[in-house]
């Protein structure tokens, strides 16, 4: 299983900052969260870059019990 973090709108919309969750891929993992967390947080991923282990990652990147995968929306300021 992997933690997965979650930040800004994605932790709004997982109503949670953190969860553990199984799948032996990023897509995988996704889908878990999806079929958790709902529509509002299915709408929002499309726009989120998903980091392992601190490296920027794509749906078919392996997952392997322990690592950490952290959901980040699109940041922005002025």
């Amino acid at each position: 299983m992997a933690t997965v973090l979650f930040f800004g709108p994605a932790r709004d919309a997982a109503g949670a900052r953190t969860a553990v969750l199984s799948g032996d891929s990023v897509g995988a993992l996704m889908a878990v969260a999806v079929a958790r967390y709902g529509d509002t947080f299915s709408s929002l991923l499309p726009t989120c870059r998903i980091w392992v282990n601190g490296e920027p990652a794509d749906e078919d990147a392996k997952v392997a019990d322990g690592d950490e995968v952290a959901v980040l929306p699109p940041v922005s300021g002025g």
